[in-house]
C-alpha cells in the first residue's frame, strides 16, 4: 500500500511518465501534478540541536518541491537560466525518456533526487560522526558516503554515480564538496547531462523543525559555460521509517516510454 503522505509527489512524478506513453491526457496531467499541493505541511518547531549545539539533521525526508525530480532549472533564482554549453545542448536534444538511467533502476547521481524518503545517519554517532550517510529508499537502496573526519578528495577518484564526498561545518550550515562523478546519470527526467568533469558543492541548513534547505553549486566547464547554484528543500516525516523498494523487481516500465525526455 502507498503511504498516504507520500502519495501526492509519486503521483506528480508518475504523471511525468504516463504523459511520455501518451497514457494520460493533459488535463489528467494537471491533476495528478496538483496533488503536490496538497501535501501536508512541514511540522513546525524550532530548529533541533545535538548537546554539542550543532544542529541535527538526523530524520527521514522527503523532497519538497520538484526541483531536484523534474527540472533543475526550476530550481534557480529568478532570471537566470541553466549555461548550457554547445555539447550540453546536443546531447539534450538526443535524450529520450526510455533512457532515463533512473527510469531503469540505477542511481539518481547528484543533485537529483527520486521522489521517495531519504534519511540522514552519523557514524559512530550524530554529535561527533566521521562519516555521513544519506540513505535512500528509491531505486536500488542506494546511499552516499560523506567523510567528515578532514580528509582530503584522492588525486585521481576513481569515477563513481555517487562521487567522492568530503563534508564540514560552517556554523549551522553542512557543507558537501564532491568530485570524481561518473557521466552516467542524468540531473532530471528533462534529460540535463554532465561530464566526468562535475564538482558540486551542497549546503544544508535546517531553519526549524521540520525543514531541511538544499543548496547545491555545480561546476562542470565540460557541459556548462559557468558555474550556477540550485535552491531546494525537503521537508521532515516525522514518525515514518524507510521502506523496501527495489525498483528492478518486475520492473516494466521502460519498455513502454516513448519520446524525448521531458517533465509533465
Amino acid at each position: 500500500m502507498m503511504r498516504k503522505i507520500f502519495a501526492p509527489i509519486l503521483l506528480a512524478a508518475l504523471a511525468g511518465v504516463l504523459m511520455s506513453t501518451g497514457a494520460v491526457a493533459p488535463h489528467q496531467t494537471r491533476v495528478l501534478a496538483a496533488a503536490q499541493a496538497r501535501q501536508p505541511a512541514a511540522p513546525q518547531g524550532p530548529t533541533p540541536r545535538l548537546p554539542n549545539g550543532r544542529v541535527d539533521l538526523s530524520g527521514v525526508w522527503r523532497p519538497g518541491d520538484i526541483f531536484l525530480i523534474e527540472d533543475i532549472s526550476l530550481g534557480l533564482a529568478k532570471g537566470e537560466t541553466v549555461p548550457l554549453n554547445e555539447w550540453a545542448k546536443a546531447k539534450m536534444a538526443t535524450q529520450l525518456s526510455k533512457h532515463d538511467p533512473e527510469a531503469n533502476c540505477l542511481p539518481t547521481g547528484v543533485p537529483r533526487h527520486a521522489p521517495y524518503p531519504w534519511r540522514i545517519v552519523g557514524e559512530p554517532d550524530q554529535v561527533n560522526p566521521t562519516h555521513l550517510y544519506f540513505l535512500f529508499e528509491g531505486n536500488i537502496h542506494s546511499y552516499r558516503q560523506i567523510f567528515m573526519d578532514g580528509r582530503k578528495h584522492p588525486a585521481d577518484p576513481n569515477p563513481t554515480w555517487y562521487g567522492h564526498s568530503v563534508g564540514r561545518w560552517e556554523g549551522d550550515t553542512l557543507v558537501i564538496d564532491t568530485v570524481g562523478y561518473n557521466d552516467k546519470f542524468w540531473f532530471d527526467f528533462v534529460g540535463h547531462p554532465h561530464t566526468e568533469k562535475l564538482h558540486t558543492i551542497e549546503r544544508y541548513t535546517r531553519p526549524d523543525l521540520g525543514t531541511l534547505k538544499e543548496d547545491i553549486t555545480i561546476e562542470d566547464p565540460g557541459a556548462y559555460t559557468k558555474p550556477f547554484t540550485l535552491h531546494a528543500s525537503h521537508r521532515l516525516v516525522p514518525g515514518e521509517e524507510l521502506m523496501e523498494y527495489i525498483c528492478q523487481e518486475n520492473q516494466k516500465d521502460t519498455e513502454h516510454l516513448v519520446g524525448p525526455a521531458g517533465r509533465p
